[in-house]
């Protein structure tokens, strides 16, 4: 590991992941604020979940990959959540209604999207679907992959048919 400046490679790396993280979710919140506090947009609270109080559970399919909501609420508007998936874990393809952020926050995440070429992303990674853009996912590091997404309308999710 190169030290720069007296940082580790890894470390400025994960520095960065982190600073990305917070525009991220900063971007997100001050979209919310300007969609009125009517619609149940936004919190009057704030909200602070440390990771080791984060809720992960499985939530349906795949079977492999844990959810925990972190804002919002998804059968009315925006929302956030936290996505765990362990090595392997592969969510196939699919789209939703809403527009999809994803940040990589721990492991390698190979992600696709119809139209472009697979790319493998690490931590600070970051994608953007459009609404209704066929995606998919697979965690392709050794270790768990740990990933925040957020959706600016209400979550709907349809699979790709498959083959026949």
């Amino acid at each position: 590991m190169k030290m720069r400046n007296g940082i580790s490679a890894r470390a400025a790396k994960m520095l960065l992941g982190v600073a990305a993280l917070a525009m991220l979710l900063g971007a997100v919140g001050a979209g919310l604020h300007g969609r009125g506090h009517g619609q149940g947009q936004t919190a009057a609270h704030g909200v602070v979940t440390p990771l080791a109080s984060a809720n992960l559970v499985f939530d349906g399919e795949p079977t492999c990959l844990k959810v925990a909501r972190e804002n919002g609420d998804p059968d009315i508007g925006a929302s956030t959540f936290l996505l765990e998936a362990p090595s392997g874990c592969v969510v196939p393809a699919h789209y939703h209604t809403a527009e999809e952020q994803l940040m990589v926050v721990r492991g390698d995440v190979l992600t696709g999207m119809g139209g472009m070429a697979e790319t493998t992303m690490g931590p600070g990674g970051f994608a953007m679907m459009p609404s209704k853009a066929m995606h998919w996912f697979t965690c392709k590091s050794k270790i768990t992959c740990l990933m925040f997404v957020t959706f600016d309308r209400k979550y709907d999710i349809v699979w790709a048919q498959p083959a026949k």
